[in-house]
């Protein structure tokens, strides 16, 4: 109960709605040391790595100002937070954990119940405490206010000290309170009753025939390998061969090939887990021709990867950089990472440890794409490709983050005005943040905005001069 309690104050004096900042770890940090710590025994080796990577994920929103990749990392950092207090193995276990928080508030609140049944507070009951705290509050407030009021040296005394002032703050604090504090003691209850997940994993199929399941697999191979020698020679054709292709330009080769590879890349693990869950393993034949058939799909689907990679690659020369794009081309890359592992669980035979390595494979990937900086990135290649061919899209590059206000910053004077229209005035709306909203990014944007101002995009030509 103290540790809710802590972790909701520390939710109601950090969190806002709307601002990225350090509230978010900080919060997830106090979740974490409550659900893992007072579990009522010791964390695994695997429990405390998994709350680090949750916290890790958590804490891009002290660094980055981005909000679509802050909401994907604060998200993702959540469903991985809920995995580090249940133990599990399999997929079923990692699929059922990662909502696992959605079916326990009911159970939380009533062993909440139970446990306040039981608490005295000075030899009088829970109910009289809370009575008592709300009494003292009510007389703080109207006194305090009394005060204020009177005095203005002691009004400025409270507004450094109190950051809420007005009703509709103070009533977002409590809500703030109550919902952290409730998501602690849930999370402290399913750590302390953990359920048994990978109980409710499928048993093992019965197996096919070998034909039954190595005739499908052969003719794959078939197929993938024909498409794959074309795509070597287009892999290595590049930009030459889109131009000599009759009627192909580069939005039709990229934009109509990628989505469509990207898909294969994402049927063909599910094709090998179902193949892996069928296919007869029982003697060395058998292994041999799965090894064989899946290892041969698993190459075939990674020179795919890199086909759809270098698509996308041809498009974002062709026609800038965006976030779609930077994301698409990043999930196109986890693929092939996690294609790799599954080649690596093929050849050995063994994936007991493949569920655990694909979640890592994700955290790994939000992070790598957090360190990437995207829009920073799409910031910087578009300006370098403005040096290069004079095209640029202000008006996209005005929807970007403060993580990419750097960048924006080298373009000429006219397009640096155009192009920071709408991140400049929003930063000088804020002067400083206060320390439970500070965002890394964010405050550098804000002292280079102070250093170099950024004057009103110029109005275009109407051509009657």
């Amino acid at each position: 109960m103290l540790a809710a309690a802590a972790a909701g104050i520390i939710g109601a004096i950090t969190l806002r709605v709307g601002v990225i900042g350090v509230g978010y770890p900080i919060t997830g940090a106090g979740l974490l040391v409550a659900g893992v710590g007072f579990s009522g025994a010791r964390p695994s080796r695997a429990q405390l790595v998994t709350a680090a990577g949750s916290g890790a994920l958590l804490s891009v929103a002290a660094i980055r100002s981005a909000t679509w990749l802050v909401t994907l990392c604060v998200v993702l950092g959540l469903i991985v937070g809920s995995l580090a207090l249940v133990r599990v193995r399999t997929w079923a276990g990692l699929a059922i954990g990662s909502m696992v928080m959605f079916f326990v508030p009911l159970r939380a609140a009533r062993w909440t119940l139970r446990g306040l049944a039981r608490l005295r507070v000075g030899g009088g009951s829970p109910a009289r405490a809370a009575l008592v705290l709300g009494v003292t509050s009510a007389l703080v407030l109207t006194f305090g206010a009394l005060f204020a009021s009177a005095d203005p040296a002691y009004a400025n005394v409270l507004n450094a000290v109190v950051p809420y002032r007005n009703a509709g703050a103070v009533f977002g604090r409590v809500v703030a309170f109550a919902c952290v504090a409730a998501t602690t003691l849930a999370a402290t209850y399913t750590a302390r009753r953990p359920p048994l997940l990978d109980a409710l994993a499928p048993a093992p199929a019965k197996p096919l025939r070998r034909w039954e399941w190595a005739a499908p697999l052969l003719i794959l191979d078939t197929l993938f390998a024909s498409f794959v020698a074309v795509q070597l020679t287009v892999l290595f054709g590049g930009r030459r061969h889109v131009l000599s292709t009759t009627g192909l330009t580069y939005a039709q080769y990229a934009r109509q090939g990628f989505w469509q590879l990207l898909a294969v890349t994402a049927l063909t693990l599910g094709l090998v887990a179902v193949a892996i869950r069928k296919a007869a393993r029982a003697i060395k034949a058998d292994r041999t021709i799965v090894r064989a058939l899946l290892g041969t799909l698993c190459v075939l689907a990674l020179v795919i990867v890199a086909s759809a990679v270098h698509r996308m690659s041809t498009y974002e020369q062709a026609y800038g950089f965006t976030r779609l794009r930077v994301f698409v081309t990043g999930t196109e890359f986890w693929l092939g990472a996690v294609l790799m592992l599954v080649l690596i669980a093929g050849i050995r035979m063994s994936g007991s440890w493949l569920p655990q390595a694909v979640l890592a494979s994700v955290v790994v990937a939000m992070l790598m794409l957090t360190a990437v900086n995207p829009d920073a990135y799409i910031a910087r290649h578009n300006v370098d490709r403005y040096s290069r061919t004079g095209q640029i899209d202000t008006a996209y590059l005005a929807t970007l983050s403060a993580d990419a206000f750097p960048a924006l910053d080298r373009l000429p004077a006219a397009l640096r005005a155009c192009a920071l229209q709408d991140l400049a005035p929003a930063l000088r709306a804020t002067p400083a943040d206060p320390w439970y909203d500070f965002n890394l990014d964010r405050s550098v944007a804000r002292s280079a905005l102070a250093k170099h101002p950024v004057p009103a995009c110029p109005a275009p030509s109407t051509g009657d001069d």
